[in-house]
């Protein structure tokens, strides 16, 4: 009856089906709000199946041009008035596969949708030629051999105008992993600095350790000596990740990379010329590989980890400063926790459509931009965009670690008592 009667297990109590919809109601509208930057395709179709026949959208625009305008930005897409460049050569019908030419990595919205235009286009051309024959012994197979599969070479443009084979589904897969492990650290470390609060509190080790050290010294000591865990780890994995992928180039020479570099290029350089021979799969990986900016991924993987670590983990000292028991944190951690689960709920919207306008407002707010900017690193982020958000990250966190640092003074030494939200706001007013 203790337990039902307190106005923290009522509101939960309440609060929980609203909570439990929005879980499963928001991913799906964040879905439908994705796709509302719009972007112009600009289409050279040297074969002539297409030409003219891809529908354009709300969102997606397809603009189909001549030789000329095609020979004068095929290899200056990103300083054109077109997203992208979509290439299909004269021997497209043999080959099935089209280049898809930018200055970053294709968003995975942009391609499915392009590949499903076109196997469409490909699909009704042959359901057209099914009905033209009459005589046809075995309707049902010739119905099914309609279908096509047609591939998507996503090309991505370097400075220099140098072309690279890259991979959507490995920045897919990178947002993803990175997003998901600063997630995790930040639930992990986080809780236990809560934990180690708690336990201290508990064993009444505080009081002999703040006669040495000021409060704030104390909390910020156990944020920054938890902090240097998460890290330790995650260097441990880059030496691993990069040595084994290391190891694994060796068995592949340079000479057959260069090889596979030098035949994408010549694609891209004349539409129609031949296609080149199938590269091995792993030296094709390898080459995507390439196109990733590592060293920009890593840094704002660091700096991201480290200023949400920081915002949250502050909260996390503060809560368990207030508290006596474990079964006391839960009025308290749901507000911390409600930021970091959305930003998990948005993560596969932002890797989807990285340029979306729910991936911008969400890597913008420090509580959810640690885990989709990362998802929206790989797939390429405007300067501008990437500084505000890390500036906003820090201020919010500096701000957040002073708020904590008051509620921890006052928190730490409180024994047998229950704080409310209420008493927590009057410990923010006590002056040093």
């Amino acid at each position: 009856m203790t337990r039902v009667q307190k106005k923290s297990f009522i509101i939960l109590t309440l609060l929980m089906p609203i909570l439990m919809s929005a879980l499963m109601i928001l991913p799906a509208y964040f879905a439908t709000m994705d796709d509302e930057e719009i972007r112009t395709v600009a289409v050279y179709d040297g074969s002539s199946v297409i030409l003219g026949r891809l529908e354009s959208t709300e969102f997606t625009k397809f603009e189909f041009i001549p030789l000329e305008e095609y020979k004068n930005i095929k290899d200056k897409v990103q300083g054109s008035d077109y997203y992208a460049l979509l290439v299909v050569a004269p021997n497209f019908m043999t080959t099935k596969t089209v280049q898809l030419i930018s200055g970053g990595n294709i968003p995975f919205d942009l391609k499915s949708q392009i590949q499903d235009k076109i196997q469409s286009v490909i699909e009704k051309d042959k359901m057209a030629e099914v009905v033209r024959q009459t005589n046809i012994p075995d309707l049902e197979k010739r119905i099914a051999a309609t279908r096509t599969r047609i591939n998507i070479d996503t090309i991505k443009l370097g400075e220099g105008g140098e072309a690279k084979k890259s991979s959507t589904e490995i920045g897919m897969i990178l947002g993803y992993v990175f997003g998901f492990m600063i997630y995790m650290f930040i639930f992990i470390y986080g809780t236990m600095v809560m934990q180690g609060v708690m336990e201290e509190k508990q064993s009444r080790i505080v009081e002999v350790i703040i006669s040495s050290v000021k409060p704030f010294q104390l909390m910020m000591g156990k944020i920054v000596g938890i902090a240097f865990v998460g890290l330790t780890q995650f260097a441990i994995w880059v030496i691993l990740g990069f040595t084994i992928l290391s190891a694994s180039r060796s068995f592949y020479p340079e000479s057959a990379q260069k090889q596979q570099i030098q035949n994408v290029m010549a694609q891209s350089q004349d539409a129609a010329q031949a296609a080149a021979p199938q590269m091995d799969k792993m030296q094709e990986v390898f080459s995507m590989i390439d196109t990733i900016n590592f060293p920009l991924i890593i840094g704002c993987f660091l700096f991201f980890f480290i200023g949400g670590y920081l915002l949250y983990s502050s909260m996390f000292a503060a809560v368990g400063s207030a508290i006596d028991a474990q079964e006391d944190a839960q009025q308290f951690m749901l507000p911390i926790t409600l930021p970091i689960i959305l930003s998990i709920m948005v993560l596969m919207s932002a890797i989807k459509s990285p340029e979306g306008p729910i991936a911008f407002w969400f890597s913008m707010i420090p509580f959810t931009s640690p885990v989709v900017m990362m998802a929206r690193i790989p797939f390429g982020v405007p300067v501008w965009e990437l500084a505000l958000s890390m500036f906003l990250l820090v201020a919010t966190f500096v701000g957040m670690v002073w708020v904590a640092g008051k509620i921890y003074r006052t928190g730490i030494l409180m024994y047998g008592k229950k704080p409310s939200w209420k008493e927590i706001g009057k410990w923010l007013m006590y002056k040093s």
